[in-house]
């Protein structure tokens, strides 16, 4: 495989894992809390939705990724208000936002389909760009890509040295001790829930604002469910999330390169080929019994008064 063939490849799998990416940080947030949230498919529609309506009627797409993931942030808070207010089952209130974001978004948009609206180009980063091979693939993006690049390592900080970090972590793994310890359990749990909406109502508006520049409905295509499976495969790690993120992004680009050279092969195998990943993903976590890394007390309700 030729260079001229695989360096914009792998350019466009960080294109294209790049939303990905974003969702999944913002999933790793809210489960560190202890809570699953199941809705992410819903939280990147509306998000995607809030950021194209907001850059088409005001000419900013910086505002409109910036409300796209107050977008994100306020779906993401019925799943609070269910999950912490009512201490209702989270997986079932989770699946009801991913129905109830794709539909309300799809309802909303179906007047913009087709039309386009400011977004992001691509920016060239001077000397960065010009390093042999690294510079071609990591260096020559829109803007929103090199802020993924920086929220990583910035989470992992956040969750291994910041005292606001540890208290996530201590009312994800046991929220009793954090309460004993005078943790707000219910508090954390909230910022859990509303950070980790944000970002991924982040990781909405970056597909109609740099992606595609333009709305569809069913813009995110699976990109939610496949967040929710990358967070088992980096392990609750936003630094491995990132490598995950770009080998899905990969296999998204390859298939869809491998389609404009008309190949024979069935387009349907060929859009299979993220979710298979996917799946072989789930079941090789599964085997090697890394489900231990999870929080403790994921998907555990805890009440008010306790």
């Amino acid at each position: 495989m030729s260079l001229e063939f695989l360096l914009p490849l792998l350019a466009a799998a960080v294109q294209s894992g790049t939303p990905i990416l974003y969702a999944t940080l913002g999933e790793i947030f809210t489960e560190k809390s202890g809570i699953l949230n199941l809705g992410i498919e819903g939280i990147m529609m509306l998000g995607a939705l809030a950021g194209f309506v907001t850059s088409k009627v005001t000419g900013s797409p910086i505002l409109g990724f910036l409300l796209g993931g107050c977008a994100g942030a306020l779906l993401a808070s019925l799943h609070g208000l269910v999950c912490l207010g009512f201490q209702g089952n989270q997986v079932v209130s989770g699946l009801a936002l991913t129905i109830l974001g794709i539909g309300l978004a799809d309802y909303l948009g179906t007047p913009f389909i087709g039309q386009d609206a400011s977004g992001f180009s691509p920016i060239s980063i001077p000397i960065l760009s010009e390093i042999p091979l690294v510079g071609r693939v990591f260096f020559n993006h829109d803007p929103l890509v090199y802020t993924s690049y920086i929220i990583p390592p910035l989470m992992w900080i956040f969750f291994r040295y910041t005292r606001w970090g540890l208290g996530v972590r201590a009312v994800g793994e046991y929220p009793e001790a954090a309460y004993a310890g005078g943790l707000s359990v219910i508090g954390y749990r909230w910022a859990g829930i509303l950070v980790g909406g944000y970002l991924v109502g982040l990781g909405g508006a970056y597909l109609s604002l740099a992606y595609t520049h333009l709305w569809t409905n069913g813009l995110s295509a699976g990109r939610g469910w496949i967040a929710v499976a990358l967070v088992i495969f980096a392990f609750w790690n936003p630094m491995r999330a990132a490598v995950g993120a770009y080998l899905f992004g990969g296999v998204m680009a390859f298939q869809l390169r491998l389609q404009a050279t008309g190949t024979h092969i069935p387009s349907s195998l060929l859009l299979m080929l993220p979710y298979g990943l996917t799946v072989i993903v789930l079941v090789f976590s599964s085997w090697k019994g890394q489900g231990l890394d999870a929080p403790a007390a994921l998907g555990i309700n805890v009440e008010p008064s306790e």
